[in-house]
């Protein structure tokens, strides 16, 4: 049974993307569309990935549909092209040489459909020594500068932030911006394509502002001694008294004057705040008043106030955060709790229309709508 589509809403309604089925930030960019409203088709391999996660949670998948291709079998790669031939925009994220050696690079691509915008999400991007070499986030964002700043400890390891800042800030939501103003072209001069969007320059472009404050004597090379990166004690994380986090972030004087107040740190706040010296001793007396309560008690303290202080939370925790929940940040479809579309439409909002998609479930209404015959003979290949 296909993961039938409901009415299909948000900005990019009736856009076409074709997504060739890979792991990490192409899926992810393949979603943000699919959650703007445009009707992604995921061909998927026989075999799935490789990820090992189950494809009923995987996330990434949701608001798609999925065929499944054998893109080494004979026939399969004059499929994609058929699809192709009909779509808006191809997202891919092999290693270089890959999809041309299949057959459904950008030449044979951009031949069958010029209007296309073709979409290739990698580490390294499409050329430079690396290019051919196997990476993930972490070396990625390591060669950039980006890692080696991260951390409140300048004498310790820096600090891994998952993979958020190198696969999707610094790779997806790039390449997504790539496609949607190569799509605008498209649509205004009728010339399809190619867009590199890779890992290494999307994460370094993240770092201007710091290059910035690098350039003007404003930020040392070295992380747990920066403004913003942990060196100063009111931006910053500090425990509390049961094991929890409070985020503080009170950098402007009328912020800090309100979270010094509420803290209780005295009357001596405000020289401690402007003397650099005195900043371990200011760090030591913020944290002893942190560790003096809970976290749902100093939640309640600065609750509704100016003082740039949050609780650090879990994922599990996050979606019932008074603020989240009534802003609907969460939802729940199929089950599954998971972040809701973003950013918000006022008159093409993007919705949750269908659940993760199944490899290869939808490949029978995909050759409806899209007038693809030729899947149908993919399916029966590689059922």
């Amino acid at each position: 049974m296909g993961t039938r589509q409901t009415e299909r809403t948000g900005p990019l309604a009736g856009v076409r993307v074709v997504e060739l089925a890979g792991i990490g930030p192409g899926p992810f960019a393949a979603m943000l569309l699919a959650d703007l409203g445009a009707d992604v088709v995921r061909v998927d391999r026989p075999g799935g990935p490789g990820l090992g996660v189950d494809p009923a949670k995987d996330l990434t998948n949701r608001n798609k549909r999925s065929v499944l291709v054998d893109l080494k079998a004979p026939g399969g790669p004059a499929a994609v092209l058929d699809l192709v031939e009909r779509a808006d925009v191809l997202v891919e994220g092999y290693r270089p040489g890959v999809a041309e050696r299949l057959g459904v690079g950008p030449e044979e691509c951009l031949a069958r459909n010029p209007r296309l915008v073709y979409g290739r999400m990698t580490g390294w991007g499409q050329d430079g020594p690396l290019a051919p070499a196997a990476g993930h986030d972490i070396g990625y964002i390591a060669v950039t500068g980006a890692l080696g700043m991260i951390g409140p400890d300048p004498d310790g390891p820096p600090t891994v932030p998952a993979n958020l800042v190198g696969d999707y800030a610094g790779g997806s939501l790039y390449l997504v911006i790539g496609v949607l103003a190569a799509l605008q072209h498209a649509r205004a001069h009728g010339e399809g394509q190619v867009v590199d969007a890779a890992i290494v320059d999307g994460t370094a472009h993240l770092t201007t502002m710091i290059h910035a404050m690098l350039a003007a004597g404003g930020w040392q090379d070295r992380r747990g001694v920066n403004l913003l990166d942990g060196g100063c004690p009111f931006y910053g994380v500090y425990a509390t008294s049961d094991g929890g986090h409070m985020a503080v972030g009170a950098l402007e004087q009328r912020f800090y004057t309100e979270f010094a107040r509420l803290l209780g740190l005295g009357d001596d706040a405000t020289r401690l705040r402007d003397d650099l010296a005195r900043w371990p001793e200011l760090r030591e007396a913020v944290a002893a008043r942190f560790r003096s309560r809970t976290r749902a008690e100093w939640t309640e303290v600065f609750e509704g106030t100016d003082a740039c202080v949050a609780p650090v939370l879990s994922l599990r925790e996050a979606p019932g955060h008074p603020h989240l929940a009534a802003r609907a940040t969460f939802a729940e479809h199929g089950g599954l709790v998971q972040p809701a579309p973003a950013p918000r439409f006022s008159a093409t909002p993007g919705t949750l229309r269908t659940g993760p998609a199944l490899p290869g479930a939808d490949t029978a209404e995909v050759a409806r709508d899209w007038a693809v015959p030729a899947l149908h003979t993919q399916e029966s290949k590689t059922a």
